[in-house]
């Protein structure tokens, strides 16, 4: 990855600096940086006519931060702490912001930014930060190994694509020792729009639709993960973490939506025990696992089999449920359920 270019540099010490230097704030960065006060005072004009800046005065004007705010900056990654990054760059241009979209800002940088430094292998981290229009918008980006590939490599997939699959479950990690394996999970729900981009693919959870997307995309060097939020927001971190308990009481990971739309690989239709097994795997650490079959037009008899009778069957803490499911679907869910039931067993519910 490229060091950041000289107007970003200049843009991030101005608006870190205005607070404590408001009426010398040209002087100071131009020391600072070892640039000309000409150079400086034309970034300044561009961030007082981008909304980033407030001026008043003409001869000796004093400066604040105006209603939007800008950052942009790129850290070598030996050494990183995500919290300095959080605490000494960010927080100070966003304090204005309600509670509750801090601790959701807070949680998703720190979190994105520490996968970077525990798992890319990059040189650097860059970390771009704009709030405008009542949005407020992170983009953390290295250039390292790939988190798609990563995950590839450690749960020995056949294909990239299925690492959407199992990002979209949450409890994974390719580091048990130092990650709980939650964070992408809870974070991609955190946000109204949260995307990561590697390689040719992309992982897309739009909080306004609750689906994990599979998509094509232009070729990204390492991985750029984009979250995005409204400034008004009243979602809640705590909110977040118990939609996905078992309980008001009981805070543990318990609750998980799985897309099954994203078992496929390219076209194929799932109607395979194999695929079944791949659709499953993880799964089973879970007390509650939710089974999304939008998009997914029919099912094999066998794979539908080995989810509802095979699994359910040897499984019986794990509780099942398939939503979104076509009449075609259903027919063959409802099958495996029959089959499972005449051998005495629970049903799992299906609406």
């Amino acid at each position: 990855m490229a060091r950041p270019n000289r107007s970003a540099e200049i843009d991030a010490a101005l608006l870190q600096a205005v607070g404590q230097h408001p009426r010398d704030l040209v002087g100071m960065v131009a020391a600072q940086l070892g640039l000309s006060t000409a150079r400086i005072s034309m970034q300044v004009r561009a961030l007082v006519a981008g909304g980033y800046l407030y001026k008043l005065g003409t001869t000796r004007p004093t400066y604040s931060l105006g209603p939007n705010r800008r950052f942009e900056h790129t850290y070598p990654r030996a050494g990183l702490a995500e919290d300095r990054v959080w605490h000494g760059d960010l927080l100070p241009l966003l304090e204005r912001l309600p509670r509750n979209v801090l601790d959701i800002a807070q949680h998703g940088v720190t979190e994105m930014i520490n996968n970077a430094i525990d798992h890319s292998e990059a040189a650097y981290v860059q970390v771009r930060m704009q709030q405008r229009d009542g949005r407020l918008l992170f983009e953390i980006t290295d250039a390292g190994i790939g988190i798609f590939r990563k995950i590839t490599r450690a749960l020995d997939l056949p294909d990239e694509r299925l690492a959407l699959l199992e990002l979209s479950k949450g409890k994974l990690t390719t580091d048990p020792q130092r990650h709980s394996g939650e964070g992408i999970f809870f974070t991609s729900r955190m946000f109204d729009a949260y995307r990561i981009e590697s390689g040719g693919l992309v992982f897309d959870h739009d909080a306004t639709h609750d689906l994990d997307l599979l998509d094509d995309t232009h070729d990204v060097a390492g991985t750029r993960v984009v979250m995005q939020l409204a400034t008004d927001s009243p979602r809640t971190v705590e909110a977040v973490f118990s939609q996905f308990s078992s309980g008001p009481d009981d805070y543990a990971f318990a609750r998980t939506v799985v897309p099954v739309r994203l078992a496929r690989v390219g076209d194929e239709n799932l109607v395979s025990r194999s695929q079944a097994k791949r659709l499953l795997q993880r799964v089973e650490h879970f007390r509650h696992v939710v089974l999304d079959f939008a998009e997914v037009a029919r099912v094999g008899q066998a794979f539908a089999d080995e989810i509802f009778r095979v699994f359910a069957n040897a499984h019986p803490e794990v509780e099942l449920l398939a939503v979104n499911a076509l009449p075609e679907v259903q027919q063959m869910i409802r099958r495996a359920e029959v089959l499972r039931d005449e051998q005495g067993d629970q049903l799992p519910l299906l609406k």
